[in-house]
């Protein structure tokens, strides 16, 4: 804004100033980009999420301030009342800002975003962005904003400030990632067990463990390590969907039990292991493969992981040492021992390559969530030796 001294003559028909116009100052009115905006787009940048600016404001203006937070391709920018109908794809695929953009074109973004694989978040705090925040995966508002919006959205930023978002994506990646990975631990069991049911009524055999082995297997893989892994700090990046991932991590380990403990048993009728043995010899069979499954779920092996493995291990060895009646543990004869170490390397063989295959099966979905229909068969072979080699 210029401030500056008009001067009081007019010309005759009153239309015009006879003499220039002499500035006195000049006033820049601007609105302030917050200090941390900074450092939470860059944050962002770094967890691999791309940054759409969406205004209704000229796109050049967009442009301007969305450069000021260094977000990448600020340059980019297209005015949206020169996009066809259908080129909205091709739109957001090649440009990060956008302006002169209406309400129900923020929607065909999102939809458009969508459609090309991606997880979308939506943030606003007008009601021209209700459109877009309902058909989002995920919806932020300001609580400073509309109260429209607010109701509208999924998550409301109470103090409307945008800084705060990292803290709430490691928060949700806590304890989807650690709810993840204790549940898998709890339908391992539960694979097993179901299994286990069906053999022993198939073959007409005794269940061969007791309730009370069952208890010391589920304390020492089960529960203590799902209620210590629970309260982890995660941050690390959520891929794929919940229930593939989990049984991704479970189906391995809860087939491998079985097999395990199917061929103790079918193998314990000929060489005449009683009862008792047998019950004992799968109790240290099963938390074997529990602790092998906990390693691998909890890879990378970090120290708070490492502590809770070395907590149920002790576990395990003061239980035995001290609480055996109570297990209904017997002292293991030669031949059991002998039972139980060929089958623990069985079964860590037959854990490593059921793993690969469903680690391999789980990267293959989520490729085929990213890419849908477009997914190659040369996408389809390198996911699954990705997911075979990083799992």
């Amino acid at each position: 804004m210029i401030v500056a001294e008009y001067p009081k003559v007019l010309s005759e028909d009153n239309s015009a100033l006879t003499e220039a116009v002499t500035p006195l100052g000049y006033i820049l009115l601007t609105n302030p980009i917050r200090k941390e905006a900074k450092s939470t787009f860059q944050y962002f940048a770094k967890q691999s999420v791309d940054i759409k600016a969406i205004s209704g404001d000229n796109p050049v203006t967009v442009a301007r301030v969305t450069n000021q937070t260094e977000i990448s391709g600020a340059d980019k920018y297209l005015d949206a009342q020169t996009i066809q109908e259908g080129g909205y794809e091709k739109a957001v695929k090649n440009c990060n800002v956008f302006g002169r953009v209406k309400p129900a074109q923020k929607r065909k973004f999102v939809e458009a975003l969508q459609k090309q694989g991606n997880t979308v978040a939506m943030t606003g705090d007008g009601v021209n962005d209700i459109l877009a925040m309902k058909k989002a995966d995920c919806s932020i508002a300001m609580a400073s904003g509309n109260l429209a919006s607010v109701q509208a959205s999924q998550v409301v930023l109470l103090d409307s400030n945008f800084v705060r978002m990292p803290e709430v994506v490691n928060e949700g990646r806590r304890v989807v990632n650690n709810v993840q990975r204790s549940a898998s631990l709890f339908l391992v069991k539960n694979i097993f067990s179901f299994l286990m049911a069906i053999f022993a009524l198939v073959m007409t055999i005794n269940y061969p463990l007791q309730p009370s082995q069952i208890t010391m297997i589920s304390a020492f893989t089960i529960g203590l390590p799902s209620f210590l892994l629970v309260l982890e700090e995660n941050e690390q990046r959520i891929r794929g969907k919940f229930i593939p991932n989990l049984l991704a991590k479970a189906f391995s380990g809860g087939l491998t039990d079985w097999l395990a403990v199917g061929i103790l048993v079918i193998a314990g009728s000929f060489i005449n292991l009683d009862h008792d043995q047998v019950g004992t010899t799968a109790t240290m069979l099963l938390i074997l493969v529990g602790i092998m499954v906990m390693y691998h779920i909890s890879a990378p092996l970090k120290k708070f992981r490492a502590a809770v493995m070395a907590v149920s291990i002790i576990g395990v060895i003061l239980s035995i040492i001290f609480l055996h009646g109570l297990f209904s543990l017997t002292i293991l004869r030669t031949r059991s021992i002998f039972v139980l170490l060929v089958l623990f390397f069985a079964a860590v063989t037959v854990f490593r390559w059921m793993s690969h295959i469903s680690d391999g099966i789980a990267e293959v979905l989520v490729v085929f969530d990213q890419k849908g229909k477009d997914m190659t068969f040369a996408d389809l072979h390198e996911a699954y030796q990705r997911g075979r080699k990083n799992n």
